[in-house]
């Protein structure tokens, strides 16, 4: 199953543009940054990921501001050029906040 769920931080968001089927996209830069416990020892995890929002989702994809946290859920693909992946989102859901809206999408509605 390729499913990733990410709590993350929009930090990069290019400008609008369509695919060849008419589709709106936007093409994101996220960051995550937690804390987990990997064999009994605390390990900070901080990362940066390329992600594509493509359809409906844009919509609230386009609604987050510059370092607004969301939940993303989608899954990861290879980058047409075959370096590296592109997180492929499906939903979102912001998260409340100070200054925060409450964008909300998923390609099911």
């Amino acid at each position: 199953m390729n499913r990733l769920l990410l709590s993350a931080r929009l930090v990069e968001r290019q400008a609008l543009r369509y695919t060849p089927a008419g589709l709106p996209a936007l093409d994101l830069l996220l960051q995550h940054e937690s804390e987990v416990v990997h064999e009994g020892q605390r390990r900070k995890v901080s990362v940066e990921m390329k992600a594509r929002a493509i359809g409906e989702v844009v919509k609230a994809a386009a609604a987050l501001a510059i370092g607004e946290h969301a939940d993303f859920a989608g899954f990861v693909g290879a980058m047409r050029n075959g370096r590296g992946v592109v997180f492929h989102i499906l939903e979102l859901q912001a998260q409340p906040g100070p200054g925060g809206s409450a964008a909300q999408a998923s390609e099911s509605e």
